[in-house]
């Protein structure tokens, strides 16, 4: 509610007024800012019938801060023409002056100065008169002063294409008295108490009136999973930084997409079933590019592209396993090869979704979680290339302090896992993987010989993003999270690889 002794003040002057008054009257006499009239005129409105309103919209010219700056120093050739002495000015130095291109031009069309081209100095800028009147300004004052009805409608249009008028809508108020008319402000109670009906006080009280059209309070109600929300925003990022998102909607996926292409051989401990989800019906996949196969079969078995391989005997049966995706990397190959048989454009890939581990469940693993893959393709792409998107991806998350380490990967070379260092944590922490995909997968896809890949993911669920979530999640639900809880957490304590983790990243 406005001031008390605002509200009262306007009050008494509408006492001493037949009829009613306008808001900004009521403003102009009692020396405020027409909004905080309006502000009293609402606290007014709210007391009951104390006062009557009718709301009026009016049209009235106001100066620019341009405006208001002519109005003070004059117009902007005037100033040009005052600035130039008898003897002339050289045109480069007046153009120098804040108003010497603006000023020259209108000088000019006034006919106030000349210019001598063939001046030996230069150009010169004479005067032709020797006073001049600034109509310009005078009119900007008499505005100023409210007096803009002196001025023809000609006049205000031409200063407002100067951008010195600008023609304002002001909502204002009709106040007259109401039927509870008074000029002391008496307080409404918003509560009858027991008390109030105990001693009969209530009889005496003067009630604010019940709003039944207002709003309650909203009910809690269903909300984006805190996850769901994260990988919304990773999606967004992926998609400002000009990639485009790979299909992913195949969760059963054949080995030979899933490893073989990858040149990830099939003695791989990946490969085992205890790391990896088999499908029992259908067992096998039948469908596959022979021509492609056979390369990736060579590479495996006898090398080649400058690899001597892994010298085993690659077996077709093992390539046709199906099972449940174990990376979204299988996509990246497919979208790779599918890239292959087409004239190369350079081009960016992610894809953010469900894969699948035969993982012992405890506080730090789930046998289902969500992988954020990204994928660059071009001539010539190098580590240093790897390093920089990888500073602009994180950087976009918050993330800015970063390490690498050196890794393996079957299917990468070099390698490097990612770090950030964990504000809460007070150390690093691994918060993803990368590398150059290796020619003995590229190249037997068809791509160019100059092409490389690099490529980096990261799980949804990695503990430096659950971090990144925590604020998002008190957003959605509403409720404060102890952050620390969530830093003592296992999740956050990150276990001894054994080996064959180790192997599988």
């Amino acid at each position: 509610m406005a001031d008390t002794g605002l509200l009262e003040s306007l009050l008494r002057l509408l006492e001493k007024v037949d009829g009613g008054t306008d808001s900004q009257d009521v403003a102009a006499d009692l020396g405020v800012d027409h909004q905080v009239i309006v502000g009293a005129v609402k606290s007014l409105q709210a007391l009951g019938e104390v006062i009557s309103t009718e709301q009026k919209s009016s049209k009235h010219w106001e100066l620019t801060g341009e405006g208001r700056e002519i109005a003070e120093q004059g117009s902007h050739e005037a100033r040009v023409f005052n600035a130039i002495p008898d003897e002339g000015l050289p045109q480069n130095e007046l153009m120098k002056m804040p108003s010497g291109k603006v000023g020259f031009s209108k000088a000019m069309s006034n006919k106030w100065i000349r210019l001598d081209k063939a001046h030996e100095g230069g150009p010169r800028v004479f005067k032709t008169v020797e006073t001049i009147e600034d109509t310009v300004r005078d009119k900007l004052q008499l505005v100023q002063k409210g007096q803009s009805a002196k001025l023809e409608d000609k006049e205000k249009n031409e200063l407002k294409k100067r951008k010195l008028l600008s023609e304002v809508t002001v909502k204002s108020y009709w106040i007259t008295k109401g039927s509870s008319f008074s000029t002391t402000i008496t307080k409404q109670e918003t509560e009858l108490t027991p008390e109030m009906i105990a001693s009969g006080s209530w009889k005496e009280k003067n009630f604010k009136p019940y709003n039944f059209e207002a709003m309650g309070v909203a009910p809690d109600c269903g909300h984006l999973h805190p996850l769901m929300k994260v990988r919304t925003q990773f999606r967004q990022i992926f998609l400002e930084m000009g990639f485009t998102e790979m299909p992913t909607n195949n969760f059963i996926e054949s080995s030979f997409w899933n490893f073989d292409s990858l040149f990830q051989p099939q003695q791989h401990p990946a490969r085992d079933q205890h790391d990896t989800f088999f499908i029992s019906d259908p067992a096998l996949a039948h469908e596959f590019p022979q021509d492609y196969m056979e390369r990736v079969k060579k590479v495996h078995s006898e090398g080649g592209y400058g690899s001597q391989g892994y010298k085993y005997d690659w077996k077709i049966e093992e390539a046709q396993k199906n099972l449940l995706r174990t990376h979204t990397t299988a996509v990246s190959a497919r979208m790779l090869y599918k890239l292959a048989q087409q004239k190369f454009t350079p081009v960016k890939y992610f894809s953010i979704d469900r894969v699948f581990r035969n993982e012992t469940l405890d506080a730090t693993h789930l046998a289902e979680f969500h992988q954020i893959e990204g994928v660059v393709a071009d001539y010539g792409l190098t580590l240093g290339n790897l390093m920089g998107v990888l500073h602009q991806f994180f950087t976009k998350l918050g993330i800015t302090k970063l390490r690498f380490k050196p890794a393996y990967n079957p299917y990468t070379e070099p390698s490097m896992e990612v770090f950030s260092y964990h504000e809460g944590l007070k150390k690093w922490v691994e918060v993803g993987n990368s590398g150059v995909f290796r020619p003995e997968m590229l190249l037997p896809m068809g791509l160019p010989e100059g092409v490389s890949v690099i490529a980096w993911g990261l799980s949804l669920e990695r503990p430096t993003m659950i971090k990144y979530g925590i604020n998002n999640i008190r957003e959605l639900v509403g409720h404060k999270v102890n952050l620390q809880m969530v830093y003592d957490s296992p999740i956050f304590q990150k276990p001894p690889k054994n080996k064959t983790e180790e192997a599988s990243n």
